[in-house]
C-alpha cells in the first residue's frame, strides 16, 4: 500500500523547483519574508514548509486509481521513499 499523504524526495524536489522558477520570473510571493531572504529557492523553501505553495501532486500508478495530494494537506515531516 502506498502512502497518500507522504511526499517523496523527488515530488518536493519538482514543487520547490517549479515554485523557484517561478519566482524567479516574477510571481508574487505568498508569504511574509525576512528582507535578508531574496533568494528564490530559499523562498520557495519556506513558502512549502508554511504550506502556502499551491501546488498538488498527482500520483498515477499502473493498475490504480489516481491519487491527489494537496500540499496544504501533505505530510511534510517525513518523507517516503
Amino acid at each position: 500500500m502506498y502512502p497518500t499523504t507522504k511526499l517523496t524526495r523527488f515530488e518536493r524536489a519538482r514543487i520547490i523547483g517549479a515554485r523557484a522558477l517561478q519566482i524567479s520570473m516574477g510571481a508574487p510571493i505568498l508569504i511574509d519574508l525576512p528582507k535578508e531572504l531574496t533568494v528564490p529557492t530559499e523562498i520557495a523553501v519556506s513558502e512549502f514548509k508554511k504550506r502556502a505553495v499551491p501546488m498538488t501532486v498527482v500520483r498515477r500508478i499502473e493498475g490504480r486509481a489516481s491519487v491527489t495530494i494537496d500540499i496544504s494537506s501533505a505530510d511534510l515531516e517525513e518523507m517516503w521513499y
